[in-house]
């Protein structure tokens, strides 16, 4: 069973989010925005369409789409601009879960086996106009390929015909009502182009419509449902939200079984507010969303832990975690977690950038500048290799150490992040 989605489209053309492909009248002049304009509304996934021209233009895409695949809640699909087995590599790298050959592009064509050999059948896909191209290759598309972007939403039937494949088609223009019937087609997988862009606060009514009529769509599925859990005085269940990425406790607030349902719809955190007595969908003033990772529940069925993806504060003091009251506190080191040891020294080093303190080696780095942090972290990587052909391990143990330490300058004085960092190797 193919389950079908709602994927907007970004078009970009200049640095600016544009019409399409055809028409480049600028619909939004920051494209990171639009993305969070379109995942706020429950896209269930993003095709960004690199139409840069040159290689400054293409750099630049680049660094856009990244920010994009970055902040985005959904998984993006980079497209367009691919001329060889690299350009797949850098719209990968920059974050995008898949990436698109152009199969009216001969060079396209040729590279899909380096590419999909390279990084896996599952991550690429091909779009095209003219179903002819798909009889053509048909046995290296099977082979080779994951999936497909019919750009011409009246080839789709003879697509079909052809091959079994998922495909996704791109319409700039239909009446919504006729997205059940292009549904129906057992090898759609989704909708992508101007009709979704134009009607993207529409999209929990047509996943409201398409349940209606049995069409498979992207949802939470429930393990357990509401009346297996076990109840507070008020009907109410308490949930404790955490950040799925940092294990931070975000929040504690309580569900009823309409905020439940909700959730599982929606795919962020809904709550009920006993003050106010109404549902309250976390966010929807602020901007402040939480989306959905995991939902678990403990070993009496009587909380809800939530995993979640916070966008901003998830206090209403503005607080990042809404427990900072201290009560009491033990001396102790919090050495088990590595990104947080890593976080805590990085945050001493980018102060002391910020506030200098005198006798500070760290701003005897900063003011001397980038050569010497350069020369500094050269050096510190040379300890490592002479470190490591010394039997005891300790050695390698301390020049790692002092390596990284001056890693955290150098990244410090060109404002990389940890995060960032991580989401680059976890993209690799």
């Amino acid at each position: 069973m193919i389950i079908k989605k709602f994927v907007p489209c970004i078009y970009l053309y200049h640095e600016h989010a544009v019409r399409n492909l055809t028409d480049t009248t600028i619909v939004d002049t920051d494209p990171v925005r639009l993305a969070d304009y379109y995942c706020e509304h429950n896209a269930d996934e993003l095709i960004v369409f690199d139409m840069s021209e040159g290689d400054a233009e293409h750099d630049a895409a680049l660094d856009i789409i990244k920010e994009i695949c970055t902040r985005a809640e959904v998984d993006v699909i980079g497209a367009g601009n691919v001329k060889r087995m690299e350009d797949i590599k850098k719209l990968l790298y920059a974050g995008c879960k898949k990436a698109v050959l152009d199969y009216e592009k001969e060079s396209n064509i040729e590279i899909t086996e380096e590419v999909s050999l390279k990084f896996g059948k599952d991550k690429i896909l091909i779009s095209y106009n003219d179903p002819s191209v798909l009889e053509l290759h048909k046995e290296k598309i099977e082979k080779y390929i994951s999936a497909m972007i019919l750009m011409n939403p009246h080839q789709i039937r003879e697509t079909q015909a052809i091959l079994s494949l998922p495909f996704f088609v791109q319409i700039n223009q239909v009446a919504l009502n006729k997205l059940l019937e292009i549904f129906a087609y057992e090898n759609v997988c989704g909708v992508t182009g101007n009709t979704i862009n134009d009607n993207v606060k529409e999209i929990v009514a047509l996943k409201d419509l398409c349940r209606e009529n049995d069409i498979p769509i992207e949802s939470f599925q429930a393990a357990y449902k509401w009346e297996d859990f076990k109840k507070n005085s008020d009907g109410m269940v308490p949930v404790i939200a955490q950040d799925y990425r940092t294990q931070e406790v975000l929040m504690m607030a309580y569900m009823n079984e309409e905020a439940y349902e909700q959730t599982l719809k929606l795919g962020k955190m809904t709550y009920y507010s006993r003050s106010r007595q109404e549902l309250w969908l976390k966010g929807l003033t602020s901007g402040h969303y939480q989306y959905v990772k995991e939902l678990v529940a403990d070993c009496d069925m009587d909380t809800i832990l939530a995993k979640v993806s916070q966008v901003g504060a998830a206090c209403h003091t503005g607080s990042r975690s809404c427990f900072f009251n201290e009560i009491t506190k033990k001396d102790y080191e919090e050495s088990n977690n590595p990104l947080q040891v890593f976080e805590e020294v990085f945050d001493v080093i980018k102060d002391r950038k910020v506030h200098p303190k005198e006798g500070s080696y760290t701003n005897y780095l900063f003011d001397k500048g980038i050569d010497k942090i350069l020369k500094k972290l050269g050096e510190e990587a040379t300890e490592i290799v002479i470190a490591a052909k010394n039997p005891n391990p300790n050695e390698v143990k301390y020049e790692i150490s002092d390596f990284l330490y001056h890693m955290m300058v150098l990244m410090a004085e060109k404002d990389v992040t940890w995060e960032e960092i991580t989401t680059e190797l976890a993209n690799r």
